[in-house]
């Protein structure tokens, strides 16, 4: 697979506020999530570019043109006693899709991941999510059937939050 020439990618800043929400808008789109997009400018920039930055931000862009990007943070392994790399989510425009921008993300979140001394690299991908799965699989990630997702969102959250005060 070739990498076009001009592909290059940087770490986010406030700047790039307006274009991340994008990304992360058409990601919610392409799985059918659309509706659970409650994130608007103000509240990721404060999130990401605040006094206490939850996540970083790659860009990929294409001649000088966004096309793509990874939102990541670090998790941590009691087992290996080292913080890990968590990838929330990653996303190439249709029109960059195939050229190799995706594996070029995943590639510098590795090099994140080395440079730092992390432990691991993870994230999650939808079950019908084919394209994805091939390319994870292609680059020697290895799913790991015998964990399931679990989420607390909203009231059941709340509900747990006020339980043994």
């Amino acid at each position: 697979m070739s990498v076009p020439v001009d592909l290059q990618i940087r770490a986010a800043t406030a700047a790039d506020t307006a274009t991340i929400l994008g990304f992360i808008r058409d990601l919610a789109a392409y799985e059918k999530l659309s509706h659970e997009v409650v994130a608007d400018e103000a509240k990721l920039e404060a999130t990401l570019f605040g006094a206490r930055p939850a996540a970083e931000v790659l860009i990929a862009e294409v001649g000088g043109a966004p096309v793509g990007f990874a939102l990541f943070f670090p998790s941590y392994s009691t087992f290996l006693a080292k913080p890990g790399l968590y990838l929330e989510d990653l996303f190439v425009r249709p029109s960059a899709r195939g050229q190799g921008v995706g594996s070029a993300l995943l590639s510098a979140l590795a090099r994140i991941a080395v440079d730092r001394d992390y432990g691991r690299f993870e994230w999650s991908v939808l079950d019908w999510n084919e394209p994805a799965i091939r390319l994870y699989r292609s680059l020697g990630a290895v799913p790991m059937s015998e964990w399931t997702v679990n989420r607390l969102t909203g009231e059941p959250l709340a509900k747990l939050a006020a339980t043994h005060t």
